[in-house]
């Protein structure tokens, strides 16, 4: 395996790789409204546009992990670039749902092409305090990315440049991929495995079969209102999780490769990333997503609006991803994960308390403090979660640990707007906008908690390990 030095110029190109499928997650809901319009889409098949995008992604993240140990980590990384410039072109040009939906599909696997390469290629290229600080920059952008896609798609509606309206949510993407294309290939060096390891036909199957079926059936079940094809489908994600780890165990034991090796999950630094992404991403996109629909239908804020009351909670996480590096140095993995949590939980008191005593006159400015200690506190947190996740993955597995990280948190971050928007629209249902906000901040208070005292009981994750963290 090729193990040539990461420089300065390929670490940005592979970042900015990381802001395409990032970005397209959160820029894809401040357009429903117009692609509606547009496009006679009911609101099942916009719930639809956007689940396509997740379940392709997260269903394809395993398999592009390995297709970038056996192949090049760098070949496939300009691959997944290249089909999602195109799909983001057909996304542009659609002029029917059905079309729409194929290129969002597209997108997503475009999409779980380029993510694993990136974390993968940073966990094999870069040692020591270059490789913490390349972490650091790949939690940073990361999070920033989702904020980008919320102001981004409302200015880019408003602004309507050259007559585009909601297509140049994704038009945008193709000078992004563009430059990716141009410039990779000379400062990205290539990494792959020195033996080429099948890819798990019927693990890929069974993984898309349960991400298939918990997305569909969280992204459909409000509003079918919960009917029998709902249920049964998450009657049927256990039963392909349990036939998924039940092949991958056979293969293993059979000295195979499976597509989530058994071993890789057995690893403390990657069951914990896994709760960790599980408690954290779920609860992240939920609040985005809650705190967007309070601006806009309980205040009256236009998506613009609503969109720029997040910038400063993206301009205090990137801060603090900057110093996030020199904090965990400091005060070590557990420490830093541990003030993130702590600092996010004063900020979402905050919040509750600067609701309750502005409402109804909340502007983007009374916001601020509040916003930017939640966007401190995640920055914190995201960091840690790369760190520690990656931490003891052996060199020749950084593709599959990559990929299994990344697919549970692209899960979790298409799971929160379900569970915490379901919280949200049920407290809404027997009161007001206030009420619903107020008690989802609520649970996400509670989850952070339990985040924290899983934290406090699992000090041996935190023991150093021989792979770089």
């Amino acid at each position: 395996m090729q193990t040539s030095q990461l420089q300065r110029t390929g670490l940005m190109v592979l970042l900015a790789g990381q802001l395409l499928p990032i970005i397209d997650f959160s820029i894809v809901n401040v357009a429903l409204d117009a692609m509606a319009h547009t496009l006679q889409a009911t609101a099942i098949e916009l719930a639809l546009i956007v689940a396509v995008y997740g379940i392709a992604f997260a269903i394809c993240l395993a398999m592009g992990g390995r297709l970038g140990d056996n192949y090049g980590r760098r070949r496939v990384f300009l691959a997944g670039v290249g089909i999602f410039g195109i799909a983001s072109l057909l996304c542009g040009i659609a002029n029917s749902v059905g079309l729409l939906m194929f290129a969002r599909a597209l997108q997503g696997v475009g999409a779980a092409f380029i993510v694993p390469q990136i974390l993968a290629t940073l966990h094999i290229t870069l040692k020591g305090r270059a490789h913490a600080r390349a972490i650091g920059l790949y939690g940073g952008i990361g999070g920033l990315a989702f904020i980008i896609g919320q102001v981004l798609g409302g200015f880019l509606i408003k602004a309507d440049i050259g007559g585009y309206g909601w297509r140049s949510v994704f038009l945008i993407n193709l000078p992004i991929c563009l430059f990716v294309l141009i410039t990779a290939r000379r400062f990205v060096p290539e990494t792959q495995n020195t033996q080429r390891v099948p890819v798990d036909v019927s693990g890929t199957l069974l993984l898309a079969g349960a991400i298939g079926c918990l997305m569909l059936a969280l992204a459909l079940g409000p509003l079918l209102h919960w009917s029998w094809p709902c249920i049964l489908l998450l009657v049927l994600f256990p039963l392909f999780l349990h036939r998924l780890r039940q092949s991958s165990l056979r293969l293993e034991a059979a000295n195979g490769a499976p597509l989530l090796p058994p071993s890789l999950l057995r690893l403390p630094s990657v069951r914990f990333g896994l709760t960790l992404a599980v408690l954290f991403f779920s609860c992240w996109s939920g609040f985005m997503f809650s705190v967007a629909l309070t601006l806009q239908a309980g205040l009256g804020l236009t998506a613009f609006q609503s969109g720029n009351a997040f910038i400063a909670l993206g301009v205090a996480y990137f801060i603090g991803a900057m110093q996030s590096t020199r904090i965990v140095e400091r005060l070590g993995k557990r420490g830093a994960l541990l003030m993130g949590c702590g600092i996010q939980m004063v900020g979402l008191l905050a919040l509750i308390a600067t609701l309750q005593l502005a409402w109804p006159q909340v502007g983007i400015f009374t916001l601020i403090p509040a916003t930017v200690l939640i966007g401190f506190g995640q920055s914190f947190i995201v960091s840690t979660f790369y760190r520690i996740g990656m931490s003891g993955v052996p060199h020749h597995q950084a593709g599959a640990g990559s990929a299994v990280l990344s697919t549970v948190q692209q899960s979790a971050l298409g799971l929160g707007p379900m569970l915490l928007g379901g919280v949200f629209t049920q407290i809404y249902t027997h009161g007001n906008h206030l009420a619903a906000i107020t008690g989802t901040l609520g649970v996400e208070l509670v989850m952070m908690a339990l985040l924290v005292i899983f934290t406090s009981l699992n000090r041996r994750t935190f023991q150093p390990v021989t792979a770089e963290g």
